[in-house]
């Protein structure tokens, strides 16, 4: 992946979206959910860390899914690491506050092996995305342990985004969308502090 498509996936996914309108006009089938990716630099993580977290509309500031993403560049895809949050509670909220971010540590991270994304340019600007091979990121579930399939198509305007989960045994999902993908639309950019020391 050159480094114009690498900067301008930096870029796009810095930023928060909602599905504002998909909650609207399926309010039985679809919640209304915020979506959020924050760069962390300026804080001790740099330039390629980014703080995110997933929260309903009427309770934003008590998210349901956090994370804290690395992102490595390799041939042809991007590839975003992740990690989870030993007190989430702490950085409930950090997208939308600096200070919250700026408390933010490496040594607060705890690894989620088999769970990162990689993402490929889509030939049209946008980039699609899914878990990384093998079904080993585990996620428990009604006291049963499943794999997570993960999937993302990213734009200038649009995150579409589908996850579900998979028995190891059988393969049969347990969890997931019954309703089809959901469909989210920018509404904030976070991308001022990207540039090309991005590169580096």
């Amino acid at each position: 992946m050159d480094n114009a498509c690498f900067l301008r996936f930096c870029r796009l996914l810095a930023g928060r979206f909602t599905n504002q309108e998909q909650a609207a006009a399926d309010p039985v089938n679809f919640a209304h959910i915020h979506v959020a990716f924050h760069p962390l630099e300026g804080s001790t993580f740099g330039p390629l860390w980014y703080y995110s977290e997933q929260a309903y509309d009427h309770d934003l500031w008590s998210p349901y899914r956090q994370g804290v993403h690395r992102l490595v560049r390799q041939d042809g895809l991007v590839r975003v690491e992740n990690y989870g949050l030993k007190d989430p509670v702490a950085a409930a909220g950090a997208t939308r506050d600096p200070g919250i971010r700026a408390t933010l540590q490496p040594e607060q991270l705890k690894a989620r092996p088999g769970c990162a994304m990689e993402f490929r340019a889509d030939g049209g600007g946008g980039f699609i995305g899914c878990v990384e091979p093998g079904n080993r990121c585990m996620i428990p579930r009604h006291g049963q342990l499943t794999y997570l399939v993960s999937e993302v198509h990213m734009d200038e305007e649009h995150w579409i985004s589908r996850d579900r989960g998979f028995d190891p045994q059988t393969h049969e999902q347990r969890w997931g969308s019954e309703h089809g993908h959901l469909r989210f639309c920018r509404r904030e950019h976070y991308d001022q502090v990207i540039g090309n020391h991005w590169l580096q």
